[in-house]
């Protein structure tokens, strides 16, 4: 198995989860909170979007899906175009009211573009220096398994509220 191989299976993986936590959910359960500082289903959805879309659209030098393919308009949601959730209170996250065919929709589009791109990348390309802000300077595949690694982890915490629900 390549390196391309592993990530393209990886990023399925986060694929398969959302889509099974968000599957038949109405927009309030996608809302509920476990209280009021608590982030929802469609907040932990959106931002490991999000950050899948903007750290990925920044190695491969693109235009990010969000922008490019008028997901910021389709959310409308009263952000800053290239907000990602980082950093968000407890009101932000309550102002992510979406329905699963949004989030799921947007989700895909962003997977594909994934694809696309980490298909095409031969294992000599792991190794290019993405980010010289961090010590030691961060390389593309310690970005990508970055990416994969908060995903999993947000797509975790929305399938623990889902089996609350």
């Amino acid at each position: 198995m390549t390196g391309a191989e592993l990530l393209v299976d990886a990023f399925g993986r986060v694929r398969g989860v959302v889509r099974r936590v968000v599957g038949g959910l109405t927009p309030e359960q996608l809302a509920f909170r476990v209280d009021p500082e608590a982030n929802s289903i469609a907040w932990l959805v959106w931002h490991l979007t999000r950050i899948q879309d903007d750290h990925v659209a920044d190695v491969a030098r693109t235009e990010q899906v969000w922008t490019a393919q008028g997901w910021v308009e389709r959310f409308g949601l009263p952000f800053d175009l290239r907000d990602t959730g980082y950093g968000h209170r407890p009101a932000d996250v309550a102002a992510v009211r979406v329905s699963g065919e949004l989030l799921v929709g947007y989700h895909d589009a962003v997977h594909t573009q994934t694809v696309r791109y980490v298909e095409r990348l031969v294992d000599a390309d792991l190794d290019r220096v993405v980010d010289r802000s961090w010590d030691p300077p961060v390389t593309l595949g310690v970005r990508l398994v970055s990416v994969i690694a908060d995903d999993l982890q947000h797509a975790g915490q929305a399938a623990f509220v889902r089996g609350i629900l």
